[in-house]
């Protein structure tokens, strides 16, 4: 039996009198690569931060490879590494001392630390400017760099918030090349979420939409949209509707009251300045 990287049951989490995340049930197989999708204010990024342990999980439970992450949570963090969408590379460092400082905060054994930042830098393309201040760098490669971080403590999880926001579609295209030759030569799982609905349904074996705290739809790319399409009563010879009209369908009735707050949308465009 295939083993669950995440499981996520029932889980609350509250600010305030906001119910950010509201009874999510969800699991992630190992080897899998999932995708957490839904508009602003669905409870993606709090789900995530509770799944790495920064939040805690105060109602329900969160199991990372049967670890429960808030009586283990060191052993969680041991299994995980994490690109959030806040930028996380030090621009007055080089690539390899912004990875190699990763190596250290992961606990990555001295005798072993430059051979695996060389191995990251390798794996995202980066060996030939590793020498190089991170603020040279384009926005690709920035987003790279922290796919770098991520994966130099050799993670059975890699979970990545909007690892593409603010990215030229060629940018977007080689860092999903490169999570997938690292996926490809390492069996980890990989949990994402985007806003980019060409990117999870083409490189997300199942996606999640997400809306109001709960996962409101389940299933393969092709799953949800033939689900539409039967809603709708789309003959066998029209196309299929999209994943956008799949996300429209589950999302659109409540666009205008789950679009984030100021902290959000202040956080998003940061981010997609500094990488664009």
């Amino acid at each position: 039996m295939t083993e669950h990287a995440v499981t996520c049951t029932r889980l609350v989490y509250a600010f305030g009198d906001t119910h950010a995340v509201d009874g999510l049930d969800l699991t992630v197989a190992e080897g899998e690569v999932f995708g957490l999708l839904g508009p602003n204010g669905a409870g993606k990024t709090t789900a995530i931060r509770c799944i790495t342990t920064l939040l805690p999980v105060p109602a329900g439970m969160v199991r990372v490879f049967g670890h429960d992450t808030a009586e283990d949570r060191m052993a969680v963090r041991r299994l995980l590494g994490y690109v959030p969408q806040q930028l996380s590379a030090d621009q007055g460092l080089t690539g390899r001392e912004n990875v190699a400082l990763f190596a250290r905060v992961f606990d990555v054994s001295r005798h072993e630390r430059a051979a695996r930042v060389a191995q990251a830098l390798d794996a995202v393309g980066l060996s030939d400017a590793a020498d190089r201040l991170a603020k040279t760098y384009s926005g690709g490669m920035v987003r790279r760099l922290e796919l770098a971080q991520a994966l130099v403590s050799a993670p059975r999880l890699l979970i990545l918030d909007e690892p593409t926001i603010g990215l030229d579609p060629i940018a977007r295209t080689g860092v999903w090349e490169h999570i997938n030759a690292v996926r490809a030569a390492t069996g980890m799982t990989v949990v994402v979420t985007t806003h980019y609905m060409d990117e999870a349904d083409q490189y997300c074996d199942r996606v999640g939409l997400m809306h109001r705290g709960r996962i409101r739809a389940l299933g393969t790319s092709r799953e949800l949209r033939r689900g539409l399409g039967e809603r709708r009563g789309t003959r066998a010879t029209d196309p299929l509707p999209t994943l956008e009209d799949v996300f429209r369908d589950i999302a659109g009735s409540g666009l205008d009251d789950q679009s984030g707050d100021f902290r959000d949308v202040r956080s998003t465009r940061r981010t997609a300045g500094r990488v664009g």
